[in-house]
């Protein structure tokens, strides 16, 4: 066994009370139960880490530190070195970001008549929803509705959700899955031909579409595959947008990007702007370690949020229950929530189970939480990171043999790499940075407050609350995605583009130096983790002035 020693006797504690654990069973505790232990233990009611938004629509809220310091970010540009009339590339729609919103919006838009471009920072389908790995939810069985899964969601994220996001999700996600289906994505299925379906925490009906424990990865096969076989859908990679371009209308009418590679701008004009840039995890809020990929940094929030955008919720971020603690190689790699569905349970350094198994994700994270800081009940590794364990052997005990290799491939696979066989070792676990619940104020279609501007996806905010279910993000993107396609096809045909500006990037900066704050903050949108070496950046004459490169 690779664990430790000190590890491993924790390990025989946990085998001795599973037949225990068998036969109890935890009920799961009331509203007002989860309330108080939430913002009791949760990081987001944390008493540090937090600060006021200094400028912008939004200011005057708390924002988490990490994130309030992009959004209050020097511009990467300076406006007067860039010559909006040499045009690099004109379109109809630019959709930038090719994750699963970025790519269900490109598809639509050409389906709607529209020349689209797709700037993604990294490589096609490079994104959040390739590691995606539990579901997609949806409501699409005789004993199930939209109206129940509605419900669910709207208590999961603590009744703060937009309720006409809801509805519209909620609504369309039958069709999702068929639509997706008919792209080529392999769902689960019983043997008799019906979809195999999981219920997951917080949720009254098992509605949760998987294609194993890779789904996004399947999904993102079949929509990267799609995107380039269309006609009039073009794509650039590593091409990160650093700022919206404005019309003398107050219009979104395109974006200014970086090469990551050559550090040479370009201009993009197009008619509509879809902006899917994903999430925040990266920004590593509170210290925590995350689930999301390199290039989750709040790009979109903060170019939106230039431009005029307000968020909402802006100062929620889930942090999933079951991120990976042991070994280090992994820690805050996602353990997906099915195991959990699966019969998994979490479990202390004495072999007592912590909570039920299916309290929501901000619920388990808080009991988590309070298990290995107040009860001092956690298990610490050699690096000094602490958790508690997850009791993966327990699923094959519960379902049969071969249960966990046939339905957790993956993680199988991921775990064996370093010598941790999970059909027989629990796995520690702790939460870890997983979504972002807020976001860009948005409406049923996606559409900001400012024309021209779509904001599907992880980007968008309103549809999930203060906690978002399992199986509703990878819902979320499909749905918002599509219709923001959509919508800003059908704009795009109507609209005619005044003079392109930049007023809104001078705007910016003027605020910033009569705060007397340019000097202590970063350039953003920050592109790429501080772990890793930044590209050379377009920057100002007044570099020097500002501090170093990011």
């Amino acid at each position: 066994m690779p664990y430790p020693a000190y590890m491993e006797e924790s390990i025989r504690k946990l085998e001795a009370t599973r037949e225990r654990r068998l036969k109890a069973e935890i009920p799961l505790i009331t509203t007002r139960e989860r309330e108080s232990l939430v913002r009791q233990y949760h990081p987001d009611y944390a008493g540090t880490g937090r600060r006021e938004l200094l400028l912008g629509v939004n200011k005057g809220q708390m924002m988490p530190e990490e994130l309030a310091n992009q959004l209050e970010g020097n511009s990467r540009i300076d406006p007067d070195k860039i010559d909006l009339s040499k045009i690099d590339y004109d379109t109809d729609v630019l959709v930038v970001g090719s994750g699963g919103a970025g790519l269900s919006a490109a598809l639509l838009a050409q389906e709607n008549g529209a020349r689209v471009l797709i700037a993604t920072k990294l490589r096609l389908g490079d994104s959040n929803t390739i590691g995606a790995e539990g579901g997609t939810q949806a409501a699409d069985r005789p004993n199930d509705s939209p109206v129940l899964h509605y419900l669910d969601t709207m208590g999961g994220g603590h009744f703060e959700n937009v309720p006409e996001l809801v509805w519209a999700m909620t609504r369309d996600a039958p069709l999702i899955i068929k639509w997706l289906e008919d792209l080529g994505v392999v769902w689960d299925k019983e043997p008799d031909g019906s979809m195999r379906e999981l219920k997951l925490a917080g949720e009254c009906r098992a509605r949760v579409h998987s294609c194993k424990d890779h789904t996004g990865l399947e999904v993102m096969r079949a929509l990267c595959d799609e995107v380039r076989c269309r006609n009039n859908i073009d794509y650039i990679e590593f091409e990160a947008a650093i700022e919206l371009i404005m019309d003398d209308n107050g219009r979104v009418a395109g974006a200014i990007l970086l090469n990551l590679e050559t550090s040479e701008v370009s201009i993009v004009r197009a008619k509509a702007v879809i902006l899917a840039t994903g999430g925040l995890g990266r920004l590593h809020t509170m210290g925590f370690p995350t689930t999301n990929h390199y290039g989750a940094t709040a790009d979109g929030l903060v170019l939106a949020y230039r431009a005029g955008c307000s968020l909402v919720n802006g100062d929620s971020i889930q942090y999933h229950p079951t991120g990976v603690v042991y070994p280090s190689h992994l820690v805050g790699v996602l353990v997906t929530e099915n195991v959990r569905a699966l019969g998994g349970e979490i479990v202390n350094i004495d072999g007592e189970e912590v909570a039920c198994n299916l309290e929501p994700r901000d619920v388990l994270a808080s009991f988590m939480i309070r298990e290995c800081t107040e009860r001092q009940k956690g298990i610490t590794t050699p690096a000094g990171n602490v958790g508690v364990w997850e009791d993966i052997p327990l699923i094959d005990i519960l379902q049969g043999k071969g249960t966990i290799t046939n339905r957790l491939p993956t993680m199988v696979r991921q775990f064996a790499r370093f010598g941790i066989d999970i059909t027989r070792e629990p796995v520690l676990v702790y939460p870890t940075i997983h979504y972002q619940n807020g976001g860009v104020k948005m409406d049923d279609k996606a559409a900001a407050e400012i024309p021209g501007l779509w904001v599907p996806g992880e980007v968008g905010g309103g549809v999930h609350g203060r906690n978002r279910l399992g199986g509703n993000s990878t819902l979320d993107i499909y749905v918002f995605g599509r219709r923001a396609g959509r919508e800003a096809a059908r704009y795009a045909k109507e609209v005619k583009l005044g003079k392109l500006s930049l007023n809104h990037v001078y705007q910016h900066q003027k605020e910033l130096e009569l705060l007397g704050i340019a000097r202590e903050r970063p350039f953003s949108p920050l592109l790429l983790p501080n772990y890793t070496k930044q590209p050379n950046d377009y920057l100002a004459d007044r570099q020097p002035e500002l501090g170093s490169r990011i």
